[in-house]
């Protein structure tokens, strides 16, 4: 298996959390409540914002802090204490890339420190959003330590979603296809990318996506790496492919532009970090597109 994450030396944004999720406790009322002591530590949230101190870490509060209605989902345990995240008012609003505060507060925390609060912000965002039973609309209320919700009306249980999205590099003749979205600043390039749909394979998903946003017919599909993205909840599955035929036609309903990039173009928008190139930006190294361009840069 190809590990992108190895070359660089830290883990890939969001993942590498150091708690441990203790699932047998989440089923276990009373050993749950033991836990919900002086000793317990509480994410401080705003909203879906993190508190972070002046270090750049999260803050911590204990269950003092929290008002009683508050719903609060259980982490996990954390250096033998028990770590919950409090539920807020509600969900996200808007996409990912409509959120700058986010983005700034991602840029801040250590790779740990980031892969708890992404796994908290997807847990509670969920929370947030489904308050109501989708089978009866009836209230729900939170069970399993918060990795379940449970419907007082018609008793059905809803669980924490991930939805998997495909994101993929395309090879030809040691050139690499990327694309554009309206919404990009310029001269940002990344990887295609796109949702699995139901009755999907990863890699029917990959040629399907790559052919309808630039028209190109890929094969040798094969997975790289994958990475979870709180917004709200999905897991990136990171693949690479080849193309035989180059011809790029764009869906402008998906992309503003796709091209082809050589290496050395590449190259270049790397080492230029920040700043790039009068050609194009590299992804920024929190998005997986960085770690999957870069893992073929340097294999």
């Amino acid at each position: 298996m190809h590990r992108p994450a190895a070359a660089s030396g830290t883990p890939i944004a969001f993942s590498g959390s150091p708690i441990d999720r203790a699932d047998h406790i989440r089923t276990d009322e009373a050993a749950l409540g033991a836990l919900m002591d002086w000793r317990a530590r509480v994410l401080v949230l705003d909203g879906l914002l993190p508190g972070i101190d002046e270090t750049g870490g999260l803050v911590w509060g204990s269950l003092a802090d929290v008002p009683e209605e508050a719903e609060l989902v259980f982490l996990g345990l954390l250096e033998g204490k028990a770590c919950f995240a409090p539920v807020p008012g509600e969900g996200a609003e808007g996409p990912a890339y409509a959120m700058p505060r986010a983005w700034a507060v991602m840029q801040q925390l250590v790779p740990a420190d980031l892969a708890i609060y992404g796994g908290a912000r997807s847990l509670v965002d969920w929370h947030a959003r489904h308050r109501f039973c989708a089978r009866c609309g009836g209230a729900t209320k939170i069970a399993k330590g918060g990795w379940q919700r449970h419907c007082g009306t018609c008793g059905a249980d809803h669980f924490p979603r991930t939805d998997p999205v495909t994101i993929m590099l395309v090879e030809h003749e040691d050139r690499l296809l990327l694309g554009r979205q309206p919404r990009f600043p310029p001269k940002m390039y990344s990887a295609l990318a796109g949702f699995v749909e139901p009755g999907e394979t990863i890699e029917e998903a990959v040629a399907r996506e790559i052919h309808e946003e630039a028209g190109v017919r890929v094969r040798d599909v094969r997975y790289i790496a994958s990475q979870p993205w709180p917004f709200p909840s999905q897991l990136m599955i990171g693949c690479t492919s080849v193309a035989d035929d180059p011809e790029i036609t764009i869906d402008e309903t998906e992309l503003e532009d796709a091209r082809w990039f050589t290496r050395a173009e590449l190259e270049e928008a790397r080492a230029a970090g920040e700043a790039g190139t009068d050609l194009l930006y590299f992804p920024r190294p929190f998005a997986i597109a960085h770690r999957l361009i870069a893992w073929w840069l340097d294999r």
